[in-house]
């Protein structure tokens, strides 16, 4: 062979070599996320792409065989064409010189392109491979044979259990919680996505309106008291008990009661409220938020009573406090704003109500406060304390320092609470 037809021929092969890394690269690496909308959306290369990755133990196996070989015939040519100049040097200058060329050209360069140009690259190549790993098939079924019998002899067995993988809507979190972090996603539309991953997760009880800050009316009224109360409660929907605050006996809906009370002509005390009452739905505080949003969705109604495994009532739950989980509060037209349960101070601490929900102040402070073993950071304070503290007691947990400033009987009212860094930032000395 001519010198010039063995550089041209080192050349092709390189270019050969090169395909086949960067395309290992850029199908091991693709989004398949991706690929399944583009294929969705009509294109033939994204189809290409997927049955490639259907069967991806042949593809990277059919992709080596041919970097391998390649990679070979590049070495065994360019000996044969340096051995009449080099002579007995011609082993360490191959080796060297084939080392750098293979290294820049044949792995380095096309892999950096496959990861800087993923998707572009596997639909590139994706329609050229088909046909390859086709033909390769059978040889590489031949090594898979091989390699699965050499891995037996040290106890590795091809229908050995497949490890673990992570469940599918813990993929979806790390991915988006990853794209936030390198900024291709907003801080407001990764929590909106985490929150709709938590309704499997979250139950009723995680946000639920507790008993002690619902709003019900007493029954056993006269009908122009009972219809002040159901309009100073300004709510939609309100619950009525009789003798005792737990005997919930039905609900009223606003709407129903105007209506009647327009009709009537401003006459309340002429006609009975408590018959337009509609019969309570109870609902266990085990049930998940998907579970519920789906029993509101069938049911036609926004509205339960929440009651433990007793049937004690504990509380109410509206289809609102589900969409707020997804979506941050949402407060009515109608309703005035709620003042947040926390404030920041001058020296990066905040003073929190022993009630807000760990979960609100994660996602309006950003922070990671554990939420599975307390609602409230009250509760993780008690959780985490094993007792329940005085006012002035200090305590750190998972970064965080906590600081009891109030209290009444048993609960915690307000903490004061430094996160991390503003806590770095406290003992740092005075310049």
């Amino acid at each position: 062979m001519t010198f010039p037809l063995a550089i041209a021929a080192i050349v092709l092969l390189l270019f050969i070599s090169a395909f086949f890394a960067g395309s290992e690269t850029a199908l091991t690496a693709v989004s398949r996320g991706r690929m399944h909308q583009l294929e969705k959306d009509g294109s033939r290369a994204a189809h290409d792409v997927n049955r490639l990755l259907a069967d991806r133990e042949g593809m990277i196996g059919a992709l080596l065989l041919g970097n391998t070989f390649v990679n070979i015939l590049i070495t065994s040519l360019a000996t044969l064409m340096f051995a009449a100049t080099f002579g007995p040097r011609t082993i360490a200058v191959t080796t060297l010189l084939i080392t750098f060329v293979v290294l820049v050209f044949g792995e380095v360069l096309p892999k950096t392109l496959a990861i800087a140009r993923t998707d572009r690259f596997a639909l590139t190549v994706a329609y050229f491979l088909r046909p390859i790993v086709f033909v390769l098939a059978p040889v590489v079924r031949w090594v898979q044979f091989i390699v699965w019998h050499v891995l037996a002899l040290v106890g590795v067995r091809q229908q050995s259990e497949p490890e673990p993988v992570l469940p599918p809507h813990e993929e979806i979190r790390g991915t988006v919680e990853l794209h936030h972090m390198e900024g291709g996603v907003q801080r407001e539309h990764r929590d909106m996505i985490g929150g709709i991953l938590d309704l499997r997760e979250l139950t009723i009880d995680d946000v639920m309106i507790h008993r002690k800050t619902m709003v019900a009316i007493e029954a056993d009224q006269k009908p122009t008291e009972l219809f002040d109360a159901l309009i100073a409660a300004n709510h939609t929907r309100v619950p009525v008990w009789r003798d005792t605050p737990d005997n919930i006996v039905g609900v009223l809906h606003t709407k129903d009661v105007v209506r009647q009370f327009v009709l009537r002509r401003g006459e309340p005390e002429e006609f009975d409220l408590l018959s337009l009452m509609t019969p309570p739905w109870f609902v266990p505080d085990t049930t998940t938020l998907e579970e519920q949003l789906r029993a509101f969705r069938d049911r036609r109604s926004h509205f339960a009573l929440v009651v433990d495994e007793y049937g004690a009532l504990q509380g109410l739950i509206t289809l609102a406090d589900i969409l707020d989980e997804i979506f941050g509060d949402i407060p009515d037209e109608h309703e005035a704003p709620e003042p947040a349960g926390f404030r920041r101070q001058s020296d990066g601490s905040y003073t929190i109500d022993g009630t807000t929900p760990v979960r609100e102040l994660n996602r309006a402070l950003d922070w990671n406060l554990p939420d599975e073993e307390a609602t409230t950071i009250a509760g993780l304070v008690i959780h985490e304390a094993r007792t329940i503290p005085e006012p002035g007691q200090r305590f750190a947990f998972y970064g965080y320092e906590f600081e009891v400033l109030r209290r009444q009987r048993n609960q915690i009212t307000a903490l004061r609470v430094i996160p991390p860094n503003a806590a770095k930032e406290l003992v740092q000395p005075a310049k």
